[in-house]
This record gives structure tokens, C-alpha cells and sequence, in this order.
């Protein structure tokens, strides 16, 4: 395989560059086997390349196998032409991209753009070290809009203070200066607010969040700072702004690209979201750029894998 001259920095150049398949290839084995390609099969070391077929063989077990095989492009007849300028396009667009787009894009079906962008989701789900410092916890409903709704249902709503009858509860915490976790969850009461906080957050960091928190309380567990946001937004060091903004970058995704997302898919848009959150600056607060945010979502491919029929609950 040759070597890539010059690494792409605009979504252009990386369309000219990934749609020679040797690049492609190039680019995605790097990612894959920083230190040498190895066997799939038997973990071998120093598998032969067979240049024709763009595929290894390996010495030790004879086996061949390509760069697809164990990861969520797995059995995907889409080239790797494709498949890197559609994780670029997830990995960098701020809002999303939907479906429809990709397909005209890349020249593909709907159908297959579809399942390209849910298999490129699954690899971005988080994955890291648990959350410190100071914590800004909160959740959100997503669902549609009470203006859109048949009167019998707006009338239903009134009686829910919280605005979240008839949605979808998703909670997240965000670590001031770091990363953000946040899942779909069944209700927002303490049997679900609490473990999350516990698999997510170290013990002992400062907790911040609004006048809802009754469902997050745990002294002793963690410190504890409230904000009534019924009277201000900010009181001294106490917000929850930024994990707010982050609501608000998912939010427009979902209700300006995507339109339409069904509850069940919900998390893997969620992890979407994060990504991209969480991938916008380095640990020490230089932005990044588009190149490395790609790059880090290429490198999650590997050891994930979903099928179509279990995509849409037939397996």
C-alpha cells in the first residue's frame, strides 16, 4: 500500500483523496493496525497483502480477510470510496446529516444511506473514563411540539408541570472543560437518575443542577449545587449552561435534519450527538480539526457490528 501524501482538510479534498481505493485503504488500515496489520483470524503478525483484491492472506492460517472484516462494515458491498467520505460527513457536520442527503451524495440508495449512517453510529457510541470536577447534570424531553397536536392533546399536557407527557426522557451529564454522557432513559425518577450518575460520574465531584433535583441527590456520595432557574440562570458558580447547549445542539439535529426520529433509534442519535461534543476540542483545549474528528470516528469501527434486521427489531 502507498502512502498518503497529504491528509485532507476539507470535505472536498477528502473526497479526491478517498476515492482512490488505495488511499482508502491506506487510511483506514492505519487506523486500524497502528502497528502492523495483523491477522483477524489468528492475530498473526505480517499477513500478506494481495494487492489485486486489496486484501491480506494470512502465513500462519492461510486465511484471507479484508479491512471490513470485525468491523460495522462488515459484508457491506458499499466501497471504502464511500464509506470515508460518509464518516466524514457524520463525524463533522454540526447538525447532522440525513439519509436522503448522504444518498445523493455518495450515489447510493436511501435505504443503504440509511444503514450506513445507523452502523457509523453505533461505532461513535462513548466510550472513556468517568466524569470528575465539576458535573452539570440535567435531562430534556424530546418529542413533538404541543402547537402540532390535535387539541384533545394539548389539553393533556396541561396537567404536566414538567412538560414531558407523551416524550422521551433523555438525561446526560457534562463535565465542565470535558466530555458529556447522555442516554435515552424510561422515566426521570431516582431509579434511573441515580445509576446513571453513579456509571457515568466519579464519587466525590461537584454535582450542579437545577431546582429538579431531588431525582439527583445523593449526599455523601457527591457534593451537591442547585440553581432555581424558576428565579436565575446563574447564581455565582452554579449553571447548568453548558450541558443546556448541548440540548440544543441535539436538539436542532433532530428537529432540523432529521425531522422525524423514531423513540426506539432515539440513543443512537444521542450518541451522535456526543461525539461530535465531545471531539470538538483536545484535552487541552485546542479546537480540532475536521481531518482528526474523522479519524477518531474511523478508529471506533472496529469490533462493533449491527445487521439490517436487527436495525429494525426482526432479529
Amino acid at each position: 500500500m502507498s502512502e498518503i501524501q497529504a491528509k485532507p482538510a476539507t470535505l472536498l479534498e477528502a473526497v479526491k483523496t478517498y476515492g482512490d481505493l488505495d488511499n482508502a485503504l491506506t487510511e483506514s488500515a492505519d487506523s486500524r493496525w497502528r502497528d502492523g496489520v495483523i491477522c483477524v483470524h489468528c492475530g498473526a503478525d505480517s499477513p500478506m497483502f494481495l494487492k489485486t483484491r486489496r486484501i491480506w492472506k494470512c502465513s500462519k492460517c492461510r486465511k484471507q480477510f479484508s479491512f471490513k472484516a470485525g468491523t460495522v462494515m462488515e459484508d457491506s458491498p458499499i466501497g471504502l470510496d464511500k464509506w470515508l467520505p460518509a464518516i466524514w460527513m457524520i463525524a463533522n457536520d454540526r447538525n447532522g446529516i440525513s439519509s436522503h442527503e448522504l444518498a445523493r451524495s455518495l450515489g447510493i440508495t436511501q435505504k443503504s444511506a440509511w444503514f450506513v449512517l445507523h452502523r457509523v453510529r453505533l461505532a461513535m457510541q462513548a466510550s472513556g473514563g468517568m466524569l470528575d470536577g465539576e458535573v452539570e447534570v440535567d435531562e430534556t424531553y424530546i418529542g413533538g411540539k404541543a402547537r402540532n397536536m390535535h387539541k384533545r392533546q394539548r389539553e393533556a399536557r396541561k396537567s404536566d408541570l414538567t412538560g414531558g407527557f407523551d416524550k422521551t426522557v433523555v438525561v446526560g451529564a457534562l463535565q465542565r472543560g470535558g466530555h458529556v454522557r447522555a442516554t435515552v432513559a424510561n422515566n426521570r425518577k431516582k431509579n434511573v437518575m441515580q445509576p446513571f450518575i453513579r456509571a457515568n460520574v466519579k464519587p466525590g465531584a461537584q454535582i450542579h443542577s437545577d431546582e429538579h433535583a431531588s431525582s439527583w441527590r445523593m449526599d455523601g456520595e457527591y457534593s451537591h449545587e442547585v440553581v432555581n432557574h424558576l428565579e436565575k440562570y446563574v447564581d455565582g458558580n452554579v449553571t447548568t449552561n453548558r450541558i443546556e447547549n448541548f440540548w440544543s445542539l441535539l436538539k436542532r439535529g433532530l428537529n432540523g435534519t432529521y425531522v422525524s426520529v423514531e423513540p426506539f433509534h432515539l440513543f443512537r442519535y444521542v450518541d451522535e450527538a456526543a461525539f461530535r461534543y465531545n471531539h470538538r476540542r483536545t484535552a487541552d483545549g485546542v479546537k480540532t480539526s475536521d481531518y482528526s474528528r474523522f479519524k477518531e470516528a474511523l478508529r471506533c469501527v472496529v469490533g462493533k457490528r449491527i445487521t439490517y434486521k436487527k436495525l429494525i427489531g426482526k432479529e
